[in-house]
């Protein structure tokens, strides 16, 4: 009980708990040993100290070698022993495994009580997840089968935790995600994914996730499961983990191959995704913003799928709304990657108003280092595909150099081919502003300004824009 409040722990370390504990695991009562094993596990949890103590105690081989002889009430505390000491740090979870813990916690996977199995399954993925040395580990214990069995198991807790096991052996390579596909795990992690149960569908759709992720024949294979448009309804669940999990698992997805995001867009899972997005706020909305960016990167058409499905005002938004500079970076990536095809996807994304928005991010001593390099990227990949003058001319005021040169660029480009622009360019004043732009002689900048002050007469170009404005309507402007 003592050990159970954190106010106690400190003052229980002080006295020495850890090694008069030790003896009690031996006790000829199997109620004391119990209760020992379960201070012992909190005493762990609490903090990596206290968990390397236990090790240092030399208690995880008196543990391990009582597994398989004692009752399920002292099992399932010995697995909370090794999971509370394994989950703070690679070393101490490498302690574990060199106490020959593996074997035994696999042993209990075959537990007929399901709490037996719950406990051991926990503890494996706690030594899992820490590197893929520990989760080859696991794998070459032969806990992988067994936790695929634990996944179609009545009991949902136990479900929950063999689903999060598979996920935590899944992450680290694709070697070992192919260990977790040829146990068959896709299949019944597949037919999960409708289960009313939040917290279990959270963990199946990170399992599946990382899965995907590593390669384009895991994610056809995790495809093939048929998941979608099943999926596409974790999107509109109340759970926001639900919800990032399967906004995640559509990113692994779409980002390996134009055809899969294209397959994805043909299940109507972008619209979904940008419903999502406008839904919800913070890291929620992360992995959709780079699914996103990653189906509008594959080609033109892809692209405009997401401009067509009205995705480039939430992502504006979300360069809007959002606190956190890593959001913002990955919405200003998924604007650069819509924008940069053709001059209309350009100008889809230019007439929402993102590329103010861009470059006051970009401008703004405040922004991370990440972001100012995202937002140049983005509004370098925009420009140069933008034809739209109007959507141009009012960044000419505020641009730094090195952004200055793309704008000044698209208005050499269009200027000498188009007399209307040409007029408006004066009127507005844009004239006037490229002629107090200091370039230096020679740069790429400065012959830009000279194809643009070639479009119009000598007198015209050094003349202020007051006499401009003044004589704009006297002079016929053929030129």
């Amino acid at each position: 009980e003592l050990a159970a409040r954190p106010q106690n722990i400190e003052t229980l370390q002080n006295a020495g708990v850890i090694s008069l504990l030790r003896p009690l695991l031996l006790d000829v009562i199997p109620t004391i040993q119990q209760t020992a094993a379960l201070a012992l596990g909190r005493l762990a949890n609490y903090n990596g100290d206290l968990a390397e103590a236990v090790v240092k105690g030399d208690i995880l081989p008196q543990l391990v070698c009582s597994l398989s002889e004692q009752n399920r009430f002292y099992k399932k505390a010995a697995a909370f022993v090794l999971r509370a000491v394994g989950k703070h740090s690679p070393q101490l979870a490498q302690a574990i495994v060199q106490c020959g813990a593996l074997e035994m916690l696999v042993i209990c996977l075959e537990d007929f009580d399901p709490g037996v199995k719950e406990a051991a399954s926990w503890a494996l993925g706690y030594i899992a997840r820490h590197n893929s040395e520990l989760s080859q580990a696991v794998v070459d214990a032969g806990a992988v089968p067994l936790l695929v069995l634990c996944i179609q198991e009545p009991e949902i807790a136990l479900k929950r935790i063999a689903a999060s096991t598979l996920s935590d052996i899944s992450k680290h390579s694709p070697e070992l995600a192919q260990t977790v596909v040829d146990a068959g795990a896709i299949a019944h992690l597949a037919q999960m994914i409708l289960n009313p149960d939040a917290k279990l569908k959270r963990q199946v759709l990170s399992a599946l996730s990382q899965i995907a992720k590593h390669s384009v024949d895991l994610a056809e294979l995790v495809v093939e499961a048929e998941i979608f448009p099943v999926v596409l309804t974790c999107l509109k669940d109340s759970d926001e983990y639900v919800k990032k999990n399967g906004a995640t698992l559509i990113r692994e997805i779409a980002k390996h191959t134009p055809e899969l995001s294209q397959f994805i867009v043909n299940a109507g899972g972008v619209a979904a995704v940008i419903d999502c997005i406008g839904s919800c706020r913070g890291t929620v909305r992360l992995p959709g913003i780079m699914m996103l960016g990653y189906v509008a990167a594959h080609s033109e058409n892809l692209s405009m799928a997401v401009i067509v499905s009205k995705g480039v005002s939430p992502l504006c938004a979300c360069l809007i709304e959002e606190h956190e500079d890593h959001i913002k970076a990955a919405a200003a990536w998924a604007l650069g990657q819509v924008g940069r095809h053709t001059p209309a996807h350009a100008r889809a994304v230019a007439v929402a108003n993102v590329l103010p928005t861009l470059l006051a991010i970009y401008m703004d001593t405040r922004s991370s280092e990440d972001l100012q390099m995202k937002t140049k990227k983005a509004l370098k990949n925009i420009l140069q595909k933008c034809t739209y003058l109007p959507a141009l001319e009012p960044l000419l005021h505020d641009a730094p150099p090195n952004i200055l040169k793309h704008i000044v660029g698209q208005f050499s480009k269009m200027l000498p081919h188009d007399s209307k622009a040409r007029r408006l360019f004066v009127t507005t004043g844009g004239l006037k502003k490229v002629q107090e732009i200091k370039a230096e002689p020679g740069s790429l900048l400065q012959e830009y300004i000279n194809t643009i002050n070639n479009c119009y007469p000598e007198e015209v170009v050094s003349t202020t824009v007051l006499i401009l404005m003044n004589v704009c309507g006297k002079f016929s402007l053929s030129w």
